[in-house]
């Protein structure tokens, strides 16, 4: 199937999809390893209810082991941390800004929980590694809740292609989706994720993460590593998209080893990131 509007054509005018939500500019360059730097985060996430509410609804959830309602912002950052409080709020705002389209087949809503379970499960991955190799705490959640943004570019791009593509997946949930975008999309989601994050001035690393994190030998992904590897684990150990038996398992113990992880704990990662992928299904489904 073509599409009346040229995928390629349409990265060209990026400009027309919303910027960069002005809070998660503003929290980037924030000093988090200071005390005025956490007050200024709190502060921001205050001025936005939405934001607030999430990031309380996220407190609250039995995910996190909260044994009293939160109710405060403060609090809540205490139980989340801020690092990941602060990528939550950058891909909440993200999310929120590209979510204009309600009626499509697209679902927002199931993007968000995978989103949320793969950054979950690159985290548990994340801190099975050597200290001095680990990305740092922000980057790995803010990574992990905008891997596949791309999906979100398409539906704004081109709605039309967004729907006949998500129901051809829907339709043959057998069906790897690399194959399916290689049958009916000029770009992947990949790389439709990573024209998003290059024309958002985002770091090269992150960029080079959503770009190949379904190819992390390719030589280009040198410059994302080990985002790039850490987040193509995550992404093969979950249902791609929410979508059962779409993306193939098996992790060679290499691929553990080259993050500096005993190939032998591999099994008690998994079994952590199951479980997590139960409870985000659970608190959020």
């Amino acid at each position: 199937m073509n599409s009346p509007v040229s995928l390629r054509e349409a990265v060209d005018r990026l400009d027309s999809l919303p910027a960069m939500p002005k809070v998660a500019q503003e929290i980037l360059a924030l000093p988090l390893n200071t005390d005025e730097g956490e007050r200024e985060l709190l502060a921001l996430i205050g001025t936005d209810p939405q934001i607030s509410a999430r990031i309380i609804g996220l407190a609250n959830a039995p995910l996190f082991g909260t044994s009293k309602r939160v109710t405060a912002i403060g609090d809540a950052a205490i139980l989340l941390g801020l690092d990941r409080v602060k990528s939550l709020v950058m891909g909440i705002a993200v999310m929120s800004t590209l979510s204009r389209r309600p009626s499509g087949v697209f679902s927002a809503h199931e993007l968000w929980l995978h989103s949320l379970t793969a950054a979950l499960a690159m985290r548990t991955i994340a801190r099975a590694m050597p200290a001095d190799t680990r990305p740092q705490d922000d980057e790995i959640f803010f990574t992990g809740l905008l891997h596949d943004i791309g999906f979100m570019v398409l539906d704004q791009l081109a709605p039309e292609l967004s729907d006949a593509f998500h129901k051809c997946v829907a339709a043959e949930p057998e069906r790897p989706v690399a194959e399916i975008e290689a049958g009916m999309l000029e770009m992947s989601h990949s790389e439709l994720g990573a024209a998003l994050a290059l024309h958002w001035n985002l770091p090269e690393h992150i960029v080079a993460a959503l770009r190949f994190h379904h190819q992390p030998d390719d030589e280009r992904a040198a410059v994302g590593q080990p985002l790039v590897a850490i987040a193509g684990i995550a992404e093969r150990l979950l249902p791609a998209f929410g979508v059962n038996g779409q993306v193939v398992p098996e992790i060679e113990d290499e691929e553990w080893q080259a993050l500096g992880i005993n190939a032998g704990d591999a099994g008690e990662i998994v079994a952590e990131i199951q479980e997590h992928a139960i409870a985000v299904a659970a608190s959020f489904g």
